[in-house]
């Protein structure tokens, strides 16, 4: 029997304790797509195509609210902007990968993934990065696959008035908290949710509220980091 490279096991080891945390988002994602219209079947393909926990649920809520394609891929663009980010500071590790394995690592990209891999890279020179990055990353896509699916069968045997819909406003409650780290990002979230808040109430058409929200945020948070919001 082959055994697996020892950084891949590595990867996977790390990437556990946030296996717990995946699981209930992840139920809520599959609850959610089937509550708001889409077979068991889409439901798989979405998440498996999309692989976006918070964008992913966006836009669920946005399909099931008949909003139009170009809102619902625009809110999914703002959304996921952080990746690039992300993808611009880890590139130098991928460097020497093939085009085929940068091509794995880009879709299996996510802010779990991110954190992980960067920490260990500049922890440990030796690691094979690719095996640490798909033990992590993989384990955490699986994990995702797994609940949504278990998500999306649930949700069809959920009689319509025990309805979640309250679960996704959690979650992403439970994923704006910790990343309130510092002026700039509270200043973000505060200014967003006001905006969102303010979209919402003057009845914008054509469901605007998360893009014209998120990009306020960002906004926001730019200006405070600029004027030396984390001093």
């Amino acid at each position: 029997m082959p055994t697996l490279p020892s950084d891949f096991v590595d990867g996977v080891r790390d990437a556990a304790p946030l296996h717990l945390g995946i699981v209930p988002f992840g139920l809520v994602a599959g609850v959610a797509a089937v509550e708001q219209g889409l077979s068991i079947f889409h439901a798989i393909g979405f998440s498996t195509v999309v692989f976006a926990g918070a964008s992913q649920l966006a836009m669920i809520e946005l399909l099931g609210s008949d909003a139009p394609l170009a809102i619902v891929v625009g809110t999914a663009v703002v959304v996921n902007l952080r990746m690039l980010m992300y993808s611009a500071s880890i590139a130098p590790y991928f460097r020497d990968f093939a085009a085929r394995s940068k091509t794995i690592a880009s879709y299996l990209l996510t802010d779990q993934a991110f954190a992980l891999s960067l920490a260990r890279y500049n922890r440990e020179t030796g690691t094979d990065r690719f095996a640490y990055y798909v033990g992590v990353a993989f384990s955490l896509w699986a994990v995702w696959q797994v609940a949504t699916v278990a998500g999306a069968v649930l949700g069809t045997g959920l009689p319509p008035e025990w309805g979640l819909g309250f679960a996704a406003p959690l979650v992403f409650l439970a994923l704006l908290v910790p990343a309130l780290k510092d002026r700039a990002s509270a200043a973000s979230g505060v200014v967003g949710g006001i905006v969102a808040v303010a979209v919402v109430a003057a009845g914008i058409p054509f469901h605007l509220d998360i893009i014209v929200a998120a990009i306020a945020g960002v906004a926001a948070g730019l200006a405070v980091e600029s004027f030396g919001g984390d001093a």
